[in-house]
């Protein structure tokens, strides 16, 4: 053990006072409590460009962590079963579909950013314990390449798909594992209404394809994506994916070799939350803030191949030139969709799978 020489009086009271100085110091500072991060539990398809995230880590000063925790289903549940106890300050990816689980299960702090005014008039928030992020489409897609050397026309409605020349060529994803096949489902409810039965009958009796996720259905059995083996023209996909097919192509087509139906589409608007009991409360609402930013707004349809939600926010050129944004997409409220969502899987499960 190491030994010191006893202080004198004078530099003990100069030790003192330096030790008081500082406790001072420490305590206008939070006693260096104050968080030095804010936490993002999020679902595997969220990404942000590193300069954005370098944007917000300078104008903030906070670290940005980004806690991935599956699909959006997975992330919520998860959530859900921390309630008040979060592993993490913001939970962003809920969308229309599981929107009431979040609020019914006392997940979330209220908080109304100033960001909110700038919003496209479409998206206001429908609470005010969560705020519109983003929005995508889920819509049919299919393979223009397909379709002209077959001499076949390309489906133009969801009614199309139970005509007998599309035997065989449809593939979808199932609701209960896919949130585009969740969304697909909503889709043929609020076109069908109490037919919405009879119409996946049909589908079923013309060959659909069910497959559990989107990645399966669109890299592994649609002819359209590039490298796919698949041998089916037409998916359940996103408006966006056309412009998708141009921007990861390894040498950019004139045109996209993909094209969504505009009619039958569905929107999905995905929505961010401050925690209840989050670690970094002021962090979560500059997160927030950021997350509505100009900045991140338009970074937005380059890193996940969404829309934003903001005003004005200019567009990539191959959102502009191929993706479609539809005029009148399709949609049911949260309540409707949360009072019958699990009796409406059950059913489509009985007509299609079983």
């Amino acid at each position: 053990m190491k030994h010191h020489k006893p202080l004198s009086p004078a530099s003990l009271v100069t030790g003192l006072a330096a030790a008081a100085v500082v406790g001072m110091l420490a305590a206008g500072c939070g006693g260096g409590s104050q968080p030095k991060d804010v936490v993002l539990v999020t679902h595997d398809s969220f990404a942000v460009s590193k300069d954005v995230k370098q944007a917000f880590e300078k104008d903030t000063g906070l670290q940005l962590r980004i806690l991935q925790g599956g699909d959006a289903n997975e992330t919520l549940n998860k959530a859900l079963l921390t309630a008040g106890d979060p592993q993490g300050d913001v939970i962003f990816g809920i969308d229309d579909s599981i929107l009431s689980r979040a609020l019914d299960g006392d997940l979330l702090d209220e908080y109304r950013s100033p960001e909110l005014s700038a919003l496209e008039p479409d998206f206001s928030s429908p609470d005010s314990h969560v705020t519109p992020i983003d929005h995508g489409e889920v819509c049919l897609n299919v393979d223009r390449g397909w379709f002209a050397s077959h001499d076949v026309p390309p489906p133009t409605s969801l009614a199309d798909l139970a005509l007998d020349r599309y035997r065989s060529l449809l593939v979808v994803e199932n609701p209960a594992t896919s949130s585009p096949g969740l969304a697909f489902v909503l889709a043929t409810i609020a076109t069908f209404g109490d037919r919405w039965e009879t119409y996946w009958r049909g589908l079923r009796a013309n060959g659909v394809m069910v497959v559990d996720g989107w990645e399966e259905a669109y890299t592994q059995q649609f002819s359209g994506a590039a490298g796919s083996p698949g041998k089916r023209p037409i998916v359940v996909s996103y408006a966006s994916s056309p412009a998708a097919e141009v921007i990861f192509a390894s040498k950019r087509p004139s045109t996209a070799p993909t094209a969504a139906v505009e009619e039958g589409c569905y929107r999905q608007v995905e929505y961010a939350g401050i925690l209840r009991g989050a670690h970094n409360v002021d962090g979560a609402r500059k997160l927030i803030d950021f997350m509505l930013s100009k900045r991140f707004q338009a970074d937005v349809p380059g890193s996940m191949f969404v829309y934003p939600v903001r005003s004005g926010v200019p567009l990539p050129e191959a959102f502009v030139k191929y993706a479609v944004v539809p005029k009148d997409p399709l949609q049911l409220s949260p309540q409707e969709i949360d009072a019958n969502r699990d009796r409406w899987v059950a059913r489509w499960t009985d007509i299609v799978v079983r």
